[in-house]
């Protein structure tokens, strides 16, 4: 039976390959997106930062707070200290990609306000697959080293987690899209083409999320590929 080691080219990293391209093909049509509508202002004048702070007023979220984290699209919402965190490229920036990310940013916080379900799985999904993320290779080595079919069982087991949580990422994100620009075109921030423009930078990004898992979903396929037949031995 073939495993994948010893001499020769192990076929099974063709799906590496494949995801490697995917994720690299995302990255570029995301930056290049971002890059283009960075250079273009949005006919508001608002910042990223006063785009949240409107957005998250007309939703009444009084109790979450917009501030400035280091980086670059190191965008996020932190259900657990009810913030909104909005990078350089995006804090202080008129343009309508800044504009974009941070009502997407804003379109979790409304998810968190209304118990979006996805979010709540996705939240409660972090510390295990926190763990999982930590354990997962070591188990498969040292099961590999050591001949333990079991551990190898288990640490596939536990990147599998990895790729659940990248799933469960999907909707989120798409959804927190969508909650932006219904919210953006509601307020007024962004009217005509501005929307489209700013669907354009938004839809980019969630392709990163895509590609994120189906590189996840190929690397375990690869896995499971390689120490099935073990596990049956």
């Amino acid at each position: 039976m073939y495993y994948g080691y010893g001499y020769g080219i192990d076929p099974t990293f063709l799906l590496i390959i494949i995801g490697i391209i995917i994720s690299m093909a995302a990255s570029a049509k995301m930056n290049a997106a971002f890059s283009r509508y960075s250079r273009v202002p949005s006919a508001s004048g608002l910042s990223g930062a006063e785009t949240a702070q409107r957005i998250l007023q007309s939703q009444g979220l009084y109790d979450v707070r917009v501030q400035h984290v280091q980086g670059t699209l190191t965008d996020h919402y932190d259900p657990r200290s009810k913030t909104v965190n909005l990078s350089d490229a995006v804090y202080g920036s008129g343009s309508i990609a800044a504009v974009g990310v941070a009502a997407h940013e804003c379109g979790h916080a409304v998810q968190d306000a209304v118990g979006y379900r996805m979010l709540d799985l996705r939240t409660a999904m972090v510390p295990v697959v926190n763990v999982g993320a930590q354990l997962s290779w070591p188990m498969i080595l040292i099961g590999v080293m050591f001949g333990g079919t079991s551990l190898i069982s288990i640490g596939i087991l536990l990147f599998s987690l990895s790729v659940a949580f990248q799933l469960v990422t999907l909707p989120v994100e798409y959804n927190a899209s969508s909650r932006a620009l219904t919210m953006l075109e509601d307020t007024g921030i962004l009217q005509g083409s501005e929307i489209s423009q700013t669907r354009e930078v938004l839809g980019a990004a969630a392709l990163t999320y895509v590609a994120a898992a189906a590189g996840s979903l190929l690397q375990l396929l690869r896995l499971m590929a390689i120490f099935g037949g073990r596990r049956r031995d």
